[in-house]
């Protein structure tokens, strides 16, 4: 029988126009979510360029990872030309989404407000810092809102708070800026009404640790920091094997501490009545890690990770990103996809980047466009708003334009 190509992956908001003011990570993370289930999204940059493409260190990741399947037009919108030409793009969305600080976008017309009142099914999303109320005027990033909303100090060690190891609030937040889009859009279906979405780094990063404040509220205790926790089970933590490596192992039932013991032949631990439910085990695991860290100690992460396998237990090796390029997983089921760089030394050049994680009838989301060169789509974007060849390059002579 013939093996038949896999059929391209749904896109769901294939139609639907997306003009996204956005920078850095949380707004182009909104963009990047529609513009794979596929929207057009347009990318409005300064005449310039968003300054993310330039960042390096840890920034230089941004841009290329979140700005895929999208469009770009450079605008000057510090001139009256400028924001005419974005007034007029604005007025053919569905959708648009920013991430500047309170008050920037109303001073050239381009808030919600003066959009809505000529675009009455306008969406507009906005990425803050803060919802509104007293932190608003505060300048927020990820490490703000991790330090002040708790998530540090659960990081690090007592007494020694520590961000999370990505940018989980922009991402997220971006994430919820979608979420809250599609729920506009299908309110907008019934009612033929858009409205303004608002979605904030620090209520994004309450919400993650929501669960810590559940904890308090449950029990009246307050919850440690995570390398200092009370764990809820008592085997869920990493051990220091042979030759030094590193692997994480969890038993989180009675049933699979039961499996434990038998794969690792612990049968003393198994019959030991101070270990025989999970709360019992949790509450004695001041003794019971040493005895199972001691033990462990010979033994090698691939032996551990066979026999863990095969019994069904949950463990994992301890991975660093760049070693994910090489994840069998990851490989065989297509959950990276190759784009080339639009910028820096390496502009050009074809990488692989992560996919969303979910599948709509069976298939990942794929990449349509390359994360693109500022100004790439100028000249088809704005003639599709009807500027003639003249205007346009007009535009491009005045530096409107790029």
């Amino acid at each position: 029988m013939q093996n038949l190509p896999n059929p391209a992956p749904p896109q769901p908001l294939a139609g639907l126009r997306v003009v996204e003011f956005t920078h850095m990570v949380m707004g182009p993370a909104c963009g990047m979510v529609l513009a794979d289930m596929g929207a057009e999204v347009i990318k409005v940059e300064p005449i310039e360029g968003d300054r993310t493409r330039r960042l390096l260190g840890a920034g230089s990741g941004f841009f290329p990872m979140f700005n895929r399947n999208k469009k770009s037009v450079g605008i000057d919108l510090h001139t009256p030309a400028g924001v005419a030409v974005a007034r007029r793009l604005c007025a053919s969305a569905d959708v648009v989404a920013e991430n500047f600080k309170p008050r920037t976008m109303a001073k050239y017309g381009l808030d919600y407000a003066s959009l809505s009142a000529t675009n009455p099914r306008l969406i507009y999303v906005s990425h803050k810092g803060f919802l509104p109320g007293p932190y608003e005027h505060r300048t927020a990033l990820d490490e703000v809102v991790q330090m002040m909303g708790g998530l540090a100090y659960m990081t690090g060690r007592p007494g020694d708070p520590l961000r999370a190891g990505s940018s989980v609030n922009d991402i997220m937040g971006g994430m919820f800026g979608a979420i809250g889009a599609l729920g506009a859009l299908i309110q907008r279906g019934i009612t033929g009404k858009g409205m303004e979405v608002q979605s904030a780094l620090f209520e994004n990063n309450v919400f993650l640790v929501g669960q810590h404040m559940l904890q308090y509220a449950m029990t009246g205790q307050a919850a440690a920091p995570m390398p200092d926790r009370i764990s809820a089970w008592a085997v869920y933590d990493v051990f220091t094997v042979k030759d030094g490596e590193q692997i994480f192992l969890a038993a989180v039932s009675d049933v699979q501490w039961a499996t434990f013991c038998d794969v690792l032949g612990f049968a003393d631990l198994k019959a030991d009545p101070r270990y025989t439910s999970n709360n019992a085990r949790v509450t004695q695991r001041l003794s019971l890690m040493p005895v199972l860290r001691e033990r462990l100690a010979a033994r090698s992460a691939a032996d551990l990770a066979t026999l863990f396998e095969k019994a069904g237990l949950p463990f994992a090796p301890i991975r660093k990103p760049e070693e994910l390029y090489d994840d069998e997983h990851l490989q065989t089921t297509g959950g990276l996809a190759e784009i080339k760089l639009p910028d820096g030394e390496r502009a050009g050049t074809t990488v692989q980047t992560t996919l969303l994680p979910f599948t709509m009838e069976g298939q990942r989301l794929k990449v349509r466009l390359n994360p693109p060169v500022l100004g790439e789509h100028t000249q088809e974007v704005l003639s599709g708003l009807g500027y003639s060849a003249h205007e346009i390059a007009s535009l491009h002579e005045q530096s409107i334009v790029s």
